[in-house]
């Protein structure tokens, strides 16, 4: 209760606005609150997301900014608290392989069969309109995609790496932690998408019509597999990477460890992380 309530000093002095609460507190004093981003797309949205700030958080610095997206069904909590968030962020960055940096977590996806959602639609203009800009109006971000990393577990994997591919010049790394690269699924909004709609949410055909400019912008992509989960096959991560590596866009592969397996999720983040937010 004392590191929640210091927790609740560092943010009154760092921008975020009332209502907005502490819920977990890393070894290093990172603090990661939860409280509503609002939503102009799906306005009863009432649902809280969270946000991580680093160590020693000071409002007169800049800091690259990592958004992480959930699966669906999923939350926020999913990552900050199933992950221990606080915790892998804090060791990182006192260690010093990672820079400072601050993580968004937004919320998402239907609230009634949530298993059928994904990050598209207006859950997409969410992410893109609302929550980016949002958090570079009460927090002291690096603007442009330079500071900005997208990135997500399952179908936020597909979700981030999409989105940013089809927004060019806000994100300027990628992520996918063992997602899909095309709308297989065909919910959500693609459950009576036609054909055009769905090849422009299909990242493996993004990404070769866009090659050129993604080189140019130094777009970095983080991809890791490490085992078939529900419907989603580690072979399309496979793909994907070899796509990416075929273009000559830079890249990082990560493979889960024997040892770690049926611990994915935890073991995939603090590679992620410093894909995203790592000392250079």
């Amino acid at each position: 209760m004392r590191l929640l309530a210091l927790a609740a000093v560092v943010l009154a002095h760092a921008g975020l606005p009332a209502g907005w609460k502490a819920v977990s507190v890393g070894p290093a004093g990172g603090v990661v609150a939860v409280g509503r981003i609002p939503n102009t797309f799906v306005p009863s949205d009432r649902r809280a997301s969270a946000v991580y700030l680093p160590p020693g958080y000071d409002a007169r610095r800049r800091y690259p900014v990592v958004y992480l997206l959930h699966g669906m069904r999923g939350s926020p909590a999913s990552i900050w608290n199933g992950l221990h968030f606080a915790a892998v962020a804090d060791g990182l960055i006192r260690s010093g392989r990672a820079r400072p940096f601050v993580a968004v977590l937004p919320v998402a996806g239907p609230t009634v069969h949530p298993n059928t959602g994904e990050w598209a639609g207006v859950w997409e203009r969410y992410v893109v309109r609302d929550v980016v800009p949002w958090v570079d109006r009460h927090l002291s971000t690096k603007r442009g995609p330079g500071g900005r990393a997208l990135e997500g577990l399952c179908a936020g994997g597909f979700g981030a790496v999409d989105i940013g591919l089809r927004h060019p010049g806000v994100f300027g790394t990628l992520g996918s932690w063992e997602g899909y690269f095309a709308p297989v699924f065909r919910d959500g909004p693609f459950a009576r998408a036609g054909t055009a709609d769905l090849r422009a949410h299909d990242p493996a055909l993004l990404v070769r019509a866009e090659a050129r400019r993604l080189r140019r912008g130094r777009v970095r992509f983080y991809v890791s597999a490490g085992g078939n989960h529900g419907g989603v096959r580690s072979a399309w991560t496979l793909a994907f990477a070899r796509e990416l590596r075929a273009l000559r866009l830079p890249h990082e592969l990560w493979l889960l460890p024997r040892a770690d397996r049926g611990h994915f999720w935890r073991a995939t983040l603090p590679s992620a992380l410093l894909y995203a937010a790592g000392v250079d």
